[in-house]
């Protein structure tokens, strides 16, 4: 198989990265390669500019070096449990949290083995792409650069293409924005890497490309929250539309998100995928999303994807139970350890209808049991964000003596006027009793991560600050 960074060489007069200078991209690439060909250490890589992330990732699979991805606006406390867990030996970038780096201060545990490549007999070396953040405690999922292509080779499949033309928006270090950038890279296609924030407020960004009549090869992948703020925005709602495909993933998408989103003609592709899976392994194609279809979509040829019950029993067509994931992409393990089955079951709950369409119901970790009935926060939040009532919501379970849980919104107001009478008169007859929240929390914004994620650790301390006032 050709070296990534040989196939970089070959490329060296296309203009395949919009915006950047590629001969730039090759000559960093090159000179990496050669310092660390030889000795092949292991390296944290940790850098925002796009240049420098692609060139240094090329140099690092090309010398078959291991190689860990970080996020450049992790803070202090994340810092420490990247560098308990992992033992770099070249940093390439820069770390803002100041306090936490000197680098040479950190002491590694000393009953910590260092990982060896000797798990890895087939494969040269790996890519571990960090997941987990939400939850407080970063995990890396250990890819290779096979697995990676396994994704691409998928993703072509499914939609019937040679060539890939990626708008890339979100962050190269997560699995969602640095597979946009291989799928384009190996297929020959073209990638445009503008920062979300950039585009939502540079006009000038967006309507230099409304004209373009390329527009439509291309595919963006957004997160639900970053969609709702684009079709806010009339010109920007305009734009969207030209585009191939609008992939839609990172986080449940609420119903009248969809709807407005099928009113404005958006050729969304809900998905489902995760860092384990190299981004998704279920996609709905946007014929079926205009006609109505509000699945996740069909299985990716790369993958095949089973519904179980608690004892592992596969189910039939339409019964809801934990899906279990078994892909040419899937990741082989959490550094440092494998996965010890050549399937990966889920934390999620969800169906398969007759037609192969898949459908979450929600996390089984989520769930709450309130009153000995399953509820799970993803519905309510849709039936609360329908009202136009609040910006944002959570819906959590809090403990309580009567009930066990006792469902509980966290939202964020859209005016001052709102209050827990009118947003419990507006879902009154959207659910069910039990189903409604009993206590209401309004905050003046929910912690979200740059993929739309909650920050559960973020949320518990606001959490704990309303409880003590």
């Amino acid at each position: 198989m050709e070296s990534p960074l040989n196939y970089l060489k070959h490329r060296l007069n296309d203009n395949w990265i919009i915006g950047y200078d590629n001969y730039k991209i090759t000559a960093i690439a090159e000179e990496l390669f050669t310092q660390i060909k030889d000795n092949k250490p292991t390296i944290l890589l940790v850098e925002s500019d796009p240049v420098k992330f692609i060139a240094s990732f090329i140099a690092a699979i090309s010398a078959e070096c291991p190689i860990f991805l970080g996020n450049p606006h992790w803070v202090q406390q994340e810092w420490q449990q990247v560098f308990n867990l992992i033992q770099p030996d070249i940093i390439w970038g820069e770390i803002n949290s100041i306090d936490i780096i000197n680098y040479s201060a950190i002491t590694y545990p000393k009953t910590y083995p260092k990982f060896s490549l000797n798990h890895f007999h087939n494969f040269n070396n790996f890519i571990a792409i960090p997941t987990g953040g939400t939850s407080g405690q970063i995990k890396f999922t250990i890819h290779t650069w096979e697995t990676l292509l396994a994704s691409v080779a998928g993703f072509k499949q499914y939609f019937q293409l040679s060539q890939i033309y990626s708008f890339c928006v979100l962050p190269l270090y997560h699995v969602s924005g640095l597979m946009q950038f291989i799928r384009s890279f190996i297929t020959a296609g073209t990638i445009i890497i503008i920062p979300f924030k950039t585009l939502e407020y540079q006009e000038n960004i967006y309507k230099s490309l409304i004209s373009n009549p390329e527009l439509n090869k291309f595919f963006i992948s957004l997160v639900p929250t970053q969609l709702q703020r684009i079709l806010q925005n009339p010109k920007l709602t305009k734009w969207l539309s030209n585009f191939a495909t609008v992939l839609l993933g990172g986080a449940p998408a609420w119903q009248e998100l969809l709807a407005t989103a099928r009113r404005d003609r958006i050729p969304l592709a809900l998905t489902y995928g995760m860092t384990e899976t190299a981004s998704q392994i279920v996609t709905l194609k946007p014929d079926d999303f205009l006609a109505g279809n509000n699945s996740c979509g069909q299985i990716l040829p790369h993958a095949t994807l089973t519904i179980r019950n608690s004892q592992g029993e596969i189910l039939n067509k339409n019964q809801p139970g934990i899906i279990t994931i078994a892909a040419k992409s899937l990741a082989l393990g959490y550094y440092p350890e494998l996965f010890a089955n050549s399937y990966f079951t889920t934390d999620d709950i969800g169906f398969l209808d007759n037609n192969g369409y898949l459908y979450i119901i929600g996390r089984n970790s989520n769930k709450i049991i309130t009153g000995g009935e399953n509820v799970f926060p993803g519905e309510i939040e849709a039936a609360i964000l329908s009202t136009n009532l609040v910006t944002d919501v959570c819906v959590i379970g809090l403990p309580d003596r009567h009930w066990g849980q006792a469902v509980t919104a966290i939202y964020v107001p859209s005016s001052a006027t709102v209050s827990e009478f009118i947003l419990k008169t507006a879902i009154a007859e959207k659910l069910s009793k039990f189903k409604q929240p009993k206590y209401w929390l309004p905050v003046e914004n929910i912690p979200r991560n740059l993929q739309g994620k909650i920050d559960n650790q973020q949320l518990q301390e606001i959490i704990d600050k309303i409880g003590r006032a």
